[in-house]
């Protein structure tokens, strides 16, 4: 088998590895071997930074958003449970660019939240006493609470 003498490609693909690894310390940035470990360790923790800055982003919103929700009187929690039940489709990215640069606007998501949650509140206070009223037929309170139900 005749022998093989790599040419340029060999010095290009090194070339380019050394390129990557320039500003490394010592011989993480001169000889290749040791320069191509270095720059794939590198690779692999830029593609881990870019997914861990998505959940630190994240983060940071929802502290945002939970300190202009509690100076209006609402915890961050019942903030987002009020305005699922409101069916509203403003995302954390935007609420908390609302509750950092226009504090009217995010009061007014804040109302929106209250008047959602209210509504979940009495669409379960019925269904609760519905399910006490079952629960023990034979207590006075419970035929009690079951002829008011059945009068509204």
């Amino acid at each position: 088998m005749p022998r093989v003498k790599r040419g340029p490609k060999r010095k290009n693909r090194r070339v380019k590895i050394l390129k990557l690894a320039k500003g490394y310390y010592g011989m993480k940035s001169r000889g290749h071997r040791i320069a191509k470990q270095q720059v794939e360790k590198g690779l692999n923790s830029a593609f881990a930074g870019r997914k861990d800055r998505k959940g630190d982003f994240r983060r940071l919103w929802i502290t945002r958003i939970n300190a202009a929700a509690r100076q209006n009187g609402i915890s961050y929690s019942q903030l987002i449970a009020g305005l699922n039940a409101a069916g509203s489709l403003v995302d954390r990215k935007v609420m908390a660019d609302l509750a950092v640069r226009d504090a009217a606007a995010f009061s007014a998501l804040v109302a929106s939240a209250r008047t959602g949650l209210e509504k979940v509140k009495k669409e379960a206070k019925p269904v609760a006493a519905k399910e006490a009223a079952v629960a023990d037929p034979k207590s006075a309170k419970s035929r009690r609470d079951a002829k008011q139900l059945a009068s509204q």
